[in-house]
């Protein structure tokens, strides 16, 4: 029974010494006394702040090209504004027209005319020279440039008297040269077309140039260039009149057929339209394909690192700050202080591990807090939660790194403790005695 007794349970508690140990009763007004000792609690990385954010640059296809096309816009009216109908006289010879003369087979004039007739034998006319004038042999250089086919027959016979040759011949023009109209733009084949004795109309040098060939009758026009003069005449409305299809032309017209609005070109606008708009949008997604895929990196970059600090964490590879739990709590061991915020009491009390509720005395709570200019010296500050109001002071006590929560046991717990640890003791002891 003695031996029993020297193995009895001694259970640890708080004493107080009035040297070292100083015992101070949690009050409202002692936790601002405890919490005067403050601590800045360990930041997490900045890695844990930081997100993917945006790119440095956008990137993408580039700038689109600018249109080669302009957008056609249908004109509402076309302006009819023919040329004046002139009558511009005679034929009068000009420059580059080719003259043929025509002589009598036969007579005694045949060796003085040998030219004349060489010429009209052979199909040969003169050309009217740059400075208005044929050449005929034996006869010398007749200006003719300017003068109507009667006027230049009176000079042609004139400079034959003159030459002592006999003047009776014909004169005729083979080839018109010199007054010219010029037709372009929508038509079959855009050509110049002479001007010869016989007038010339807009339809005729129209027909002789393949016609016009326009799908857009109702925004075409004909053009009519005359003397610096631009005269408009509407397609539709030159198909409908023929008085305006017998427009006189005159030398040195120029003829165009030209459309307000062009259906091929406007159509090749709005393709050129949607290849750019379909350029655009590649343009914007592979930009943004670039930028998810550089955010993406920047997110698992921050992923990665964070998941390198969390298992630091769990290998307790990183410093930290702890408050030791013993005495009568579920699990003695190390509570760790947060990060970035200042942890309670009642976080340790309440934490996993934390106070036992079968063993634990509510009324014997204590924090034990070394002093920061002697280390022997330390604080107990004491919580009597056995008045549950009280556990309010625990929620406002700020816990120190290294700071020691101590949970005295009930006194059933320590009688128990005593029982458990003495029957088997007196079991074994009686035991021996009886064998003895």
């Amino acid at each position: 029974m003695l031996s029993a007794c020297g193995a009895a349970y001694i259970s640890p508690q708080v004493k107080a010494d009035d040297g070292k140990v100083r015992i101070v009763p949690l009050t409202s007004e002692s936790v601002l006394i405890a919490n005067r000792d403050t601590r800045t609690p360990d930041q997490i990385p900045d890695v844990f702040f930081r997100t993917a954010g945006s790119p440095s640059a956008m990137r993408g296809a580039g700038a689109a090209p600018p249109p080669s096309l302009t957008e056609q816009r249908r004109p509402a009216t076309l302006d009819t504004r023919p040329p004046p109908n002139t009558a511009p006289g005679p034929y009068r010879i000009g420059v580059g027209d080719v003259l043929l003369l025509a002589t009598p087979s036969s007579g005694g004039t045949v060796e003085e005319l040998s030219g004349l007739l060489a010429a009209q034998n052979s199909r040969e006319g003169y050309t009217v020279q740059d400075d208005g004038a044929i050449a005929v042999p034996d006869v010398g250089r007749i200006m003719l440039a300017g003068l109507t086919l009667e006027e230049a027959e009176a000079q042609l016979f004139q400079s034959l008297v003159e030459n002592r040759i006999d003047p009776t011949f014909s004169l005729e023009i083979a080839e018109f040269n010199s007054k010219r109209v010029s037709v372009g733009g929508a038509v079959g084949k855009p050509a110049v077309v002479p001007i010869a004795l016989t007038p010339l109309f807009l339809d005729e040098a129209i027909a002789l140039s393949g016609g016009i060939a326009t799908p857009d009758i109702d925004f075409a026009s004909i053009r009519v260039y005359r003397d610096g003069v631009l005269y408009q005449i509407p397609l539709v409305a030159y198909l409908r009149d023929p008085g305006l299809q017998k427009t006189r032309l005159l030398a040195g017209d120029s003829i165009f057929v030209d459309t307000a609005f062009e259906l091929e070109r406007a159509q090749a606008y709005f393709a050129e339209q949607i290849t750019l708009a379909q350029f655009r949008q590649q343009g914007r997604v592979q930009a943004l394909a670039e930028l998810t895929a550089e955010v993406e990196l920047r997110r698992a970059a921050l992923i990665e690192a964070r998941n390198n600090f969390r298992e630091k964490v769990e290998l307790d590879a990183v410093a930290r700050d702890f408050v030791y739990l013993t005495g009568e709590v579920t699990q003695p061991g190390r509570f760790p202080l947060p990060f970035g915020r200042q942890a309670t009491l009642a976080d340790a009390l309440f934490a996993e591990g934390g106070f036992s509720s079968e063993t634990g005395n509510p009324g014997q709570i204590y924090v034990l807090r070394s002093s920061s200019e002697d280390i022997r010296a330390v604080t107990a500050w004491h919580l009597d939660a056995a008045n549950v109001t009280n556990l309010l002071l625990a929620t406002r006590m700020n816990l120190l790194p290294n700071d020691i929560l101590f949970i005295a046991e009930q006194p059933v717990t320590r009688w128990n403790r005593v029982v458990q640890q003495l029957v088997p003791s007196l079991v074994t002891t009686g035991a021996g005695i009886a064998t003895n």
